[in-house]
């Protein structure tokens, strides 16, 4: 699933070490999300979100998900 969290990390000049230990995940964890390699849960998606200030399909693109 592709994401923005990279674009708004560089945009807001957060780590991707901030940005994980804000949201309760590893540095890992973001690296994977930023590289298309994992797939966050609901509940990470929304931390990330709000952690953003934005939606979480601002986030997050739904567009290659099946129905």
């Amino acid at each position: 699933m592709k994401t923005r969290i990279q674009e708004l990390r560089k945009k807001n000049k957060i780590s991707q070490d901030e940005l994980a230990q804000a949201v309760g995940v590893t540095r890992q964890t973001i690296t994977s999300l930023e590289n298309e390699k994992y797939t966050a849960s609901l509940v990470l998606a929304y931390k990330i979100a709000r952690y953003f200030q934005l939606t979480i399909e601002d986030v997050f693109d739904f567009t290659d998900v099946e129905e």
